[in-house]
């Protein structure tokens, strides 16, 4: 290869960020360490992997790697929140029950655009639940903790932490959910700050009802519903992804058809948002 100025400036390039990924491991680490963690680090064919345990209770802490969050999971013992129905727990619906139609909501907790429609839309949803327009079928998954560009576990472990709050009420999901999704909480989708379980918990101060709730913060460090969490997941991939109704998040869907603009997009404001819903229940 010759030595000219774009190969120099490409090279240049390769090292910083070479050098900002090891600053990334470096932070990780003494977090890790001043957490009170034991780390044993692990040589790998796809670099170095960490697997994290608590050397006083045995809990769960910051999820350096998709892998290692599911490995960690499914041995635990399964159980499901309270306010869950069907197979293992995987319907999360809330609302009055004798509402006639529902509203599926398809999101990802990593998603920015999902953020934004939370905070856009979030309260009419509330509102509309409240006065019985329609219950809320909530459906999420973690398809962005796969991504190769940005992979982490704080898909899941947002997931699992919904699961905590979903235990104590269904308000206290649906508030949670908000907390996680404002401009003041939710990480830009590249910083997997929802993989660690001090970030959850901090947020939930926020929410009343999980404000210094003992069992919530003992059921996030614990990972009580991580294996849940999974299994939603996995239910939320049946229904989403390419050549499916809903190709991505946030996706709707109103009595079981898609809700959505001309391309089939959630509407990012509360005005058409409704005028939709109107429009599909007035058919």
């Amino acid at each position: 290869m010759s030595n000219t100025p774009q190969n120099k400036a490409a090279a240049r390039e390769r090292l910083r960020a070479e050098r900002e990924k090891q600053a990334k491991r470096d932070k990780t680490r003494r977090q890790l360490l001043i957490g009170g963690a034991v780390v044993a680090v692990l040589a790998a064919a796809g670099g170095i992997g960490v697997v994290v345990t608590k050397a006083t209770d045995g809990g769960k802490n910051t999820k350096v790697s998709s892998e290692d969050w599911e490995t960690a999971a499914k041995d635990r013992g399964f159980r499901q929140p309270a306010n869950t129905t069907g197979d293992k727990g995987t319907v999360v619906v809330i609302g009055k029950q004798d509402a006639k139609n529902t509203l599926e909501v398809f999101e990802d907790m990593r998603c920015p655009v999902c953020s934004g429609f939370e905070q856009a839309v979030g309260e009419t949803i509330q509102k509309d639940i409240k006065d019985g327009k329609y219950k809320a079928q909530f459906e999420v998954g973690t398809f962005l903790d796969r991504n190769p560009m940005i992979k982490g576990s704080g898909s899941k472990n947002a997931l699992s932490a919904l699961g905590a709050a979903l235990n104590v009420s269904p308000e206290a999901f649906l508030d949670y959910k908000k907390a996680l999704y404002s401009a003041k909480n939710h990480p830009d989708e590249r910083d997997d700050a929802f993989s660690d379980d001090g970030k959850l918990i901090s947020v939930a101060q926020e929410v009343p009802a999980l404000k210094g709730n003992a069992a919530f913060e003992k059921n996030v460090k614990d990972g009580t519903f991580d294996k849940w969490a999974l299994e939603v997941s996995a239910a939320f991939d049946k229904q989403v992804g390419p050549n499916k109704p809903i190709q991505g998040t946030p996706g709707l869907k109103l009595n079981g058809k898609v809700l959505g603009d001309q391309r089939g997009q959630a509407p990012q404001d509360p005005k058409t948002f409704t005028s939709l819903v109107d429009a599909s229940l007035a058919k």
